[in-house]
């Protein structure tokens, strides 16, 4: 007595198909990738012998980023002044907070660090460390004790005739070749661009206040 042929049951013959769909699907996807290297060799190589062109629009020349040339400009007139600066004791760093409170002394810490742009902690480090030369000493005010004002001591008010100069030469080295109208309008050019970047970011933050407020 033959045995009965088994009917193959639903689920089984819904798995099979699914199989076979699956099988298809992966193999189209390892075709369509070994295709798209092959295409990318192909455009490598193409770009190599300069077949094809690279799309410059999305490019930006160094000579050409204003960005980049201000920065680059920026680091050699600070390394010119470090290395003038530096045999009298002085660093960039308190560079920049003597030449604040040489134009207004008694500036509290929240103060210097406006002028100079700078973040409290730093500030208060360098404070330090010019106390400790002393440049400066610290005071605090009578009717708010929270404040300390920074002022300078005999020895810092001093090193501005020694200083200033020096900057001054900085300045002059930098400009040599220009006449007196190339550098106004050097300023006049450097000063938009102040304004135009402190007005954009300022709409960014107008943006984002509005954001978290919702």
């Amino acid at each position: 007595m033959s045995a009965k042929r088994r009917e193959p049951r639903l689920w089984e013959a819904r798995a099979y198909k699914y199989v076979i769909v699956i099988n298809l699907i992966v193999s189209d996807v390892v075709r369509n990738g070994r295709l798209n290297r092959v295409a990318d060799k192909k455009k490598t190589g193409a770009r190599r012998r300069g077949l094809i062109r690279r799309d410059n629009s999305v490019d930006l020349p160094i000579s050409e980023s204003i960005g980049f040339q201000i920065r680059s400009t920026h680091r050699a007139l600070q390394r010119l002044l470090q290395l003038k600066i530096e045999p009298h004791g002085i660093t960039l760093g308190m560079w920049y907070f003597l030449r604040a409170l040489w134009t207004e002394d008694g500036l509290t810490q929240r103060e210097l660090s406006r002028r100079v742009g700078t973040m409290e902690p730093t500030t208060l480090g360098a404070i330090i460390n010019m106390e400790e030369k002393g440049l400066v000493r610290r005071v605090r005010n009578e009717e708010d004790r929270r404040k300390l004002h920074v002022h300078l001591t005999a020895k810092g008010r001093a090193l501005k005739s020694i200083l200033i100069p020096l900057a001054k030469d900085v300045v002059s080295t930098a400009a040599q070749g220009l006449s007196a109208s190339d550098v106004k309008s050097l300023l006049a050019a450097l000063g938009e661009i102040q304004r135009n970047l402190y007005a954009a970011a300022s709409q960014l933050d107008e943006i984002d206040a509005h954001i978290v407020d919702k």
